[in-house]
């Protein structure tokens, strides 16, 4: 059963803005939004370090005492404290116009370059109902990668299990190859959801064409809603991937473009099951209005049927009923005949029978002429 649209906490989600007119760089962070987690993952082919910074101090401390490392990655899950969020830029030297849009979680995904690093912002599926995509913020540095999340959790744990594990080529590889991991873990998360979608399309359409109810059409169009939030996001993130193969030769290791290269044809492959099921549950819509046409139309046909059998009859029920007295030569004969009731009965019950097998013939009720035509 699908979980019903909640209108509180679409409102709950609302993105947070700047007042117009407002100084540029300016960080308004929203009051409901989870306090910062701070992870430093440093690593390099010889092992791997992990710390948490103690304060704020600590967070420009610990960059230099992990600055032996080949790789820093610095992960920023909850973006509740802008004192955090403004030292984490102060320490790696992050733009103030890039981390205005890392609090604001309203960015479509985009690749910019600021200087020395890139900016990166993506977008992952979201854990709530309705179906709703959360952002992820990126820096790309030389050796070190910065990362901010709106919670903890995700793909990104993954991740860094496989930095813990050796597992692959990811602890001999560079930041650049750190960034594509957590990309394609980000994208990776997009076809769970959408084989969900599949499957609730697939419940649909059985439903819609054997026998439709009435929260089928509401349900397709909740299904819609969810596959154009996935659409908002696949479609400007491809084009981010694209920029970042085109014009990221100076951060990005040719090594590293072959699998930017793949993680960029799964979102091409995420755009065409998006566009594929948008056209399903639009087909689907139509089906639903048609199959309920259909409906009406039988049951008009039915009451039409009956309403035409009953005419001939409340005629001769009506012409009997006048009851005129037997005086006159032009009155009913039948009414002073011992068998004249039974036998209008008859006449009724053989005028119906006269009038359904036309019909039957005709292929209005039962199976058509054309049907019972042997091949």
């Amino acid at each position: 059963m699908d979980e019903p649209r909640d209108e509180a906490t679409r409102r709950k989600r609302s993105k947070r803005r700047a007042p117009p007119g407002s100084a540029p760089g300016t960080l308004i962070v929203d009051p409901g939004a989870p306090n910062p987690i701070l992870t430093f993952l440093a690593y390099g082919p010889e092992g791997v370090r992990e710390e948490k910074p103690a304060d704020l101090a600590g967070i420009g401390a610990l960059r230099q005492a992990l600055a032996e490392f080949p790789v820093l990655w610095l992960d920023v899950a909850g973006l509740g404290d802008v004192h955090e969020i403004q030292a984490v830029g102060d320490a790696f030297g992050l733009h103030r116009l890039a981390l205005e849009d890392v609090v604001n979680v309203h960015q479509r995904p985009k690749v910019e370059v600021y200087g020395d690093h890139h900016f990166i912002v993506a977008r992952s599926v979201g854990r709530s109902a309705p179906l709703e995509t959360e952002q992820v913020a990126l820096f790309l540095g030389h050796g070190f990668v910065v990362t901010f999340r709106e919670q903890a959790g995700g793909g990104f744990d993954l991740v860094r299990e496989r930095i813990r594990s050796e597992k692959g080529v990811i602890r001999s590889s560079g930041p650049d190859y750190l960034v594509y991991a957590l990309l394609d873990a980000v994208i990776d998360g997009y076809f769970p959801a959408l084989e969900k979608l599949g499957e609730r399309l697939e419940t649909l359409e059985d439903e819609i064409v054997l026998a439709p109810r009435r929260d089928s059409l509401r349900r397709v169009h909740e299904i819609k809603r969810d596959l154009l939030a996935l659409r908002r996001a696949v479609w400007p993130q491809r084009e981010a991937l694209n920029f970042l193969l085109r014009e990221g030769e100076s951060v990005i290791r040719k090594e590293t473009r072959i699998y930017l290269n793949d993680c960029y044809d799964h979102t091409v492959q995420l755009m065409d099951l998006v566009e594929t099921y948008r056209e399903i549950a639009s087909g689907l819509m139509e089906i639903y209005l048609s199959s309920m046409s259909h409906r009406l139309n039988e049951v008009m046909k039915v009451l039409t049927l009956i309403a035409t059998i009953f005419m001939p009859l409340s005629f001769l029920a009506g012409l009997y009923g006048m009851n005129f007295d037997r005086a006159s030569p032009w009155n009913l004969p039948e009414l002073s005949w011992r068998y004249g009731y039974p036998a209008c009965l008859l006449a009724m019950a053989a005028i119906s029978l006269l009038l359904l097998a036309w019909f039957r013939r005709k292929g209005w009720i039962g199976s058509s002429p054309e049907r019972r035509r042997p091949r």
